[in-house]
């Protein structure tokens, strides 16, 4: 692969002007999801797991700062001691402030995080303008931008929970689009066994963006299966729910029988416990029976499938059957927020938007992988131990974020981020 350079080049060949343009859109649509916040919302921390919007803003920054800008011989840091508190996990980049304590960082204020993103901001653009970003900066300039495309999505899923944990209750906004519809009836997809190629070729050595854990490119023999047309919907959940699926613990892996018990699940995220209504970034609505299920964990997802008689599917599986579709569906783009129930006509629907799709896959390294060098090999990783890995993003995703070969993870326990659930069976 390709190795990203840490120092620039006295030439600069490479065309620079899309960079700027996704560059230039993608800070502003940050900018454009944190503007419904008050400076208060947005230091509010409701659990170790989740970040507060004024850091997820700041630590962006952090990344092309530390990463581009002070690639440059003689650069000095806007802010030297923020360095410390927005780093997130990069130990090569230094020390840095504890995960679960983000909330505390009342300093600085939420004006001086947005003064500092437009003066981040201004630098690379006009670097990009001027032709002084070397081809290895653009490079990380441009995974830099993927990287903030992953936090717009945890800005949301994170006040969403943080809203649900005040007491009020409130609303991220009152003006979201909802939809409400009669979903395709439940069938399946046959697939034969099958040699199939899987994954990304490793990024920048090929041109198309892929994450270093989506590569290498390599064949998998995927069994004969049946899939899922679409997600499981709330409907189907509800049934799960009133057949005792939480109170059965022959449905549930060891883990997730636990954490029924320790933290008394008995819905998934967001549902009312009385009502047919779910906490929503638009606040208390009805829940559409027919919309894809969300907020579930991976063990919520394992233990629906045993219980109806099926199985979650391998990422190999969801990979084969995504690789015959566009990439389309309810991204944030939509501007719902919220999954929605499909009633189209194609064989397999909704495998991409809506909601994350947990599979049945441990995530791992695929034969052959590398991480990037240096401290940017921190990204992924890192990470592979005790995680499941997710498909084709979800309602609060950017659409043009994800592709058939992008790997999502997180714990089986995870709840807060838009998780739900695609089966599958053996044949």
């Amino acid at each position: 692969m390709t190795a990203l350079a840490t120092t620039p080049s006295a030439t600069n060949p490479a065309p620079t002007m899309p960079l700027l343009a996704a560059l230039l859109r993608v800070r502003a649509r940050s900018r454009e999801l944190a503007a419904p916040l008050s400076a208060e919302d947005a230091m509010v921390q409701s659990m170790a797991d989740a970040s507060p919007a004024k850091w997820h803003l700041a630590h962006t920054t952090w990344f092309f700062e530390r990463f581009v800008l002070a690639a440059e011989d003689g650069y000095r840091a806007l802010h030297p001691h923020w360095d410390y508190l927005f780093n997130s996990y990069y130990q090569g980049a230094g020390p840095m402030h504890a995960r679960a304590q983000r909330g505390l960082l009342s300093r600085p204020g939420l004006s001086e995080v947005l003064d500092y993103r437009g003066e981040v901001e201004q630098r690379l653009a006009q670097r990009l303008s001027d032709g002084r970003l070397a081809p290895a900066l653009q490079q990380v300039l441009a995974l830099g931008l993927q990287h903030e495309q992953q936090h717009q999505e945890l800005l949301l899923t994170d006040i969403k929970h943080a809203f649900f944990s005040n007491p009020l209750q409130p609303a991220y906004r009152q003006d979201l689009r909802y939809a409400s519809g009669a979903a395709t009836a439940l069938g399946w997809q046959r697939h034969d066994e099958a040699l199939a190629e899987i994954g990304a070729h490793a990024w920048p050595g090929n041109d198309a963006f892929a994450y270093d854990n989506e590569s290498p490119r390599h064949r998998v023999l995927v069994p004969a299966h049946a899939l899922a047309c679409r997600p499981v919907s709330n409907q189907e959940y509800a049934s799960f729910i009133e057949d005792g699926g939480y109170r059965r613990p022959q449905l549930w892996m060891s883990d997730g029988w636990q954490l029924v018990q320790e933290q008394g699940w008995q819905a998934p995220l967001y549902w009312h416990t009385q009502e047919p209504l779910e906490f929503t970034l638009a606040g208390w609505r009805p829940r559409d029976p027919h919309a894809p299920v969300c907020h579930v964990s991976g063990f919520e997802a394992d233990a629906f499938a045993r219980w109806a008689g099926a199985r979650l599917p391998s990422e190999a599986e969801w990979e084969v059957a995504a690789q015959a579709q566009p990439v389309a569906g309810n991204f944030v783009e939509g501007d719902a927020l919220h999954p929605q129930a499909c009633s189209g006509l194609a064989p397999v629907q909704q495998l991409f938007g809506d909601v994350w799709e947990w599979t049945s896959s441990a995530y791992g390294a695929y034969p052959g992988f590398r991480t990037l060098p240096g401290t940017l090999g921190e990204y992924n990783g890192k990470f592979m131990s005790g995680q499941q890995v997710l498909r084709g993003g979800s309602c609060v995703t950017p659409g043009d974020h994800v592709r058939a070969s992008y790997r999502n993870f997180f714990p089986p326990s995870a709840r807060w981020q838009f998780t739900g659930i695609r089966l599958a069976k053996d044949l």
